[in-house]
């Protein structure tokens, strides 16, 4: 099976602009990244969105979560046989789902993770941590990665690698506010050889050397991780470039917020202002497009079934350009570079209007 083209795909307007309010309700930071997308991506990325908002809302707000999750399954199952519930985010999800011919697989592992936070699991080290942010980040990267019409191993595999990089970045972030809910998602080995009880430290939350030397380590896998994943965007349509690109900047920036609160993240949650963000979607329109290779290192072990699954039956188109072609092509996409700048001035506009 070749990759559906990104380009043709069309959401009917009254549920283009249901996810618009879902995302514009939910992530500013995703409402802004996605006007940096074309057209088609930016329809399909925002019902993947709003999908996974609904899921996760059910989920979080039902009186019994049992419930919440079986609903969502049963949603799920509905999707698949091309009978979605009559729901916006279901249909509208359900066209991205028949479009891009989106693996089950995918969307399935997601809902799994939803089960392990109904579930309160803990993990035991790094690795069982990275298979819970897997479920509930990579995929939603994987499925990106195919709505851009991608489905190169190694791209797919750098997709779910900035996956695992964000959500090790929320866990950093959310130290205090989970403790706060029972819950603790920092890898228990690494407590251990900082001499925190877990027990102690959720009954009492405080944000002592030995959690900030914790919280620190965490961001610093995320780091590495978030560099690996940023040769895969040379792997992408150069019209989606600066969308992602202006995503992985923002979220790390998060990082770099909870560094200079000395990796207090137990009595503060770091948080990226407005204009910190427009700041670094223009960093991101203004990054040369140069032709790069993307990292071929092997995907993280915890993400390897997400990739098999995207890529399994899939025919890439052969891109065929040596570097001075696509050098031209570089040049050609300068008009498109120079509309989302506009619509970046827009953005810096209604923010400014809403914070007067």
């Amino acid at each position: 099976m070749q990759v559906p083209s990104p380009d043709n795909f069309v959401l009917d307007p009254g549920l283009r602009r249901e996810c618009e309010e879902a995302i514009r309700a939910g992530s500013k930071s995703f409402l802004a990244a996605s006007m940096l997308l074309p057209g088609s991506s930016r329809a399909a990325a925002r019902a993947l969105y709003a999908f996974c908002r609904v899921a996760d809302d059910l989920v979080d707000e039902s009186a019994d979560a049992a419930e919440g999750l079986a609903e969502i399954h049963a949603r799920l199952d509905a999707i698949y046989r091309k009978a979605p519930q009559d729901h916006p985010a279901d249909r509208a999800f359900g066209a991205v789902v028949e479009h891009y011919a989106i693996p089950r697989a995918l969307p399935a592992a997601l809902i799994e993770g939803f089960e392990w936070d109904v579930e309160n699991r803990t993990y035991r080290d790094c690795d069982e941590l990275c298979a819970y942010a897997a479920r509930v980040a990579s995929t939603v990267g994987v499925m990106m990665t195919l709505i851009m019409g991608v489905c190169d191993r190694a791209v797919l595999a750098r997709a779910a690698d900035l996956g695992l990089a964000m959500q090790l970045t929320n866990i950093a972030r959310d130290v205090g506010e989970d403790a706060q809910r029972g819950r603790i998602y920092l890898p228990l080995d690494w407590l251990d050889e900082a001499g925190i009880d877990p027990q102690a430290f959720l009954a009492d939350p405080r944000p002592c050397p030995a959690m900030r030397a914790t919280t620190e380590r965490l961001l610093d896998s995320a780091h590495v991780l978030y560099a690996r994943a940023m040769t895969g965007i040379a792997g992408l349509p150069l019209s989606c470039r600066t969308a992602i690109r202006s995503a992985a900047l923002i979220y790390r920036e998060i990082g770099r917020e909870i560094e200079l609160a000395g990796h207090d993240s137990v009595t503060r949650r770091a948080h990226t202002s407005t204009r910190r963000k427009l700041e670094l979607i223009a960093r991101a329109a203004a990054t040369p497009f140069l032709f790069q290779p993307v990292s071929t290192e092997p995907a993280h072990p915890q993400v390897r079934f997400l990739v098999e699954a995207a890529a399994a039956g899939r025919t890439s188109v052969p891109q065929g350009f040596d570097a001075k072609a696509g050098r031209m092509i570089e040049i050609m996409a300068l008009s498109e570079i120079r509309r989302r700048e506009a619509e970046i001035a827009e953005l810096a506009a209604e923010a400014a209007q809403a914070n007067a």
